[in-house]
């Protein structure tokens, strides 16, 4: 924040203190500088229970000053905080979405034709006609992953829209020659949230929605898959995995096929829930030679989309479970959460190496949670019950051991 002039800031305040005084019973004010980070201080409390229309008045009456202000909660008193508005963001240019969302489809479409069942052990040396119906024999999984993905990151964008928000359009990530053919995709919040109520409907609604597309693509996924054995002999060169079970993907496949699966040829001195207890923390031991889904290339997409909403909902710093966590709990008590929450992750990564990296992007970009400009506003009750709603979706699609890789 760059210095300003004493005497401007004289008029100016007693301009803001009377406007802060409609809506603010002021025990304290204390002028700031570059070095506090705001312009005015004003401890006290709001006169009336509904801050969001208080939050509205008073940034409608900075907003022609260049001010904004900031509504914070304390233990025993409310704070408001004058700052300089904050620099506008400015959305990307569009095509930059087009093109990285084109080459997300030609890398899933790829991904899905390696699922298809084809022959073909080098695409690449195929004539381009051929190559192109090898390609798209990839659309059943591309089309139903690129959907999942579609729904979460549009859910977030028209939730920040309903509310005023500047939100981008998603950005898809190409990641070829992997399991799911991208990285999934994100939108880009050019503004802090307004309030809590904001930052909870924009995070919770990419998953909810999310989810209201993978759970029928799953279902119809396992409808044209069929049961086989896990095989105990493989060609050299060849890699068959087994997808991990979640709470709800044990369900789906029981209610699908009347077993629960991946069933293994023996139990031997476990009884079966404790095999089963053991099997799902760890995916051991693989249960060789027993009986699998020989997974559709739609089920494998709406498998990937659990996968994908679970991470989201990891609660931590800026993922949409971060961001629910911090509504649901506050700052103060979200924070303590942290160390557990790495701490399960790097136990997790010893039976999945996977959670090792995403322990590393927490540890490095997760310890911050978004925080709105008005933090006195509180959520109602439909809300928070949403929000556990949240928790418990998490609870039930989380994979403790995503993939076991049989070679």
């Amino acid at each position: 924040m760059q210095e300003f002039n004493q005497q401007t800031l004289a008029i100016d305040v007693n301009e803001i203190t009377q406007a802060v005084k409609a809506v603010f019973d002021i025990h304290s004010m204390t002028l700031g500088g570059a070095k506090q980070g705001y312009r005015v201080r004003y401890d006290g409390r709001l006169f009336a229970a509904d801050s969001e229309s208080a939050y509205d008045q008073l940034s409608a009456f900075l907003a022609p000053m260049a001010l904004m202000p900031l509504f914070r909660e304390g233990e025993d008193e409310q704070t408001i905080l004058v700052v300089d508005q904050l620099p506008e963001g400015k959305p990307g240019p569009v095509w930059v979405n087009g093109v990285l969302f084109v080459l997300t489809v030609l890398s899933v479409l790829l991904t899905g034709a390696q699922f298809s069942g084809t022959d073909v052990t080098n695409p690449f040396q195929l004539p381009i006609g051929d190559f192109a119906i090898y390609l798209l024999s990839g659309w059943p999984f591309a089309l139903s992953l690129l959907g999942i993905l579609l729904a979460h990151e549009l859910g977030h964008y028209f939730a920040g829209r309903s509310h005023g928000e500047k939100v981008t359009l998603p950005y898809f990530i190409p990641f070829p020659f992997s399991a799911f053919g991208t990285m999934g995709a994100f939108i880009s919040m050019k503004e802090i949230p307004k309030n809590k109520k904001h930052l909870l409907d924009i995070g919770i609604a990419g998953p909810l929605i999310g989810l209201l597309v993978a759970i029928p693509v799953l279902f119809l996924g396992l409808s044209l898959s069929s049961l086989g054995p896990i095989e105990t002999d493989l060609p050299e060169g060849f890699v068959h995995f087994i997808e991990g079970n979640s709470l709800f993907y044990l369900g789906a496949k029981y209610l699908t096929f009347g077993r629960l699966l991946p069933q293994p040829q023996s139990y031997g001195n476990l009884a079966p829930a404790l095999y089963w207890l053991r099997y799902f923390f760890t995916g051991a031991p693989v249960p060789l030679g027993g009986l699998d889904v020989q997974i559709h290339p739609v089920a494998w997409a709406g498998w990937a989309g659990l996968f994908v909403t679970a991470i989201n909902l990891i609660p931590a710093g800026q993922l949409d479970g971060g961001h629910i966590l911090y509504v649901l709990l506050g700052k103060e008590k979200a924070k303590p959460t942290f160390p557990f929450v790495l701490g399960a992750l790097l136990l997790m990564g010893i039976f999945w190496q996977g959670w090792f990296l995403w322990a590393a992007l927490i540890f490095f970009l997760g310890r911050r949670y978004a925080e709105p400009l008005d933090q006195i506003t509180r959520i109602d009750r439909k809300r928070k019950i949403l929000g556990i709603v949240a928790v418990v979706v998490f609870i039930l699609i989380f994979t403790p051991v995503p993939l076991i890789i049989i070679q």
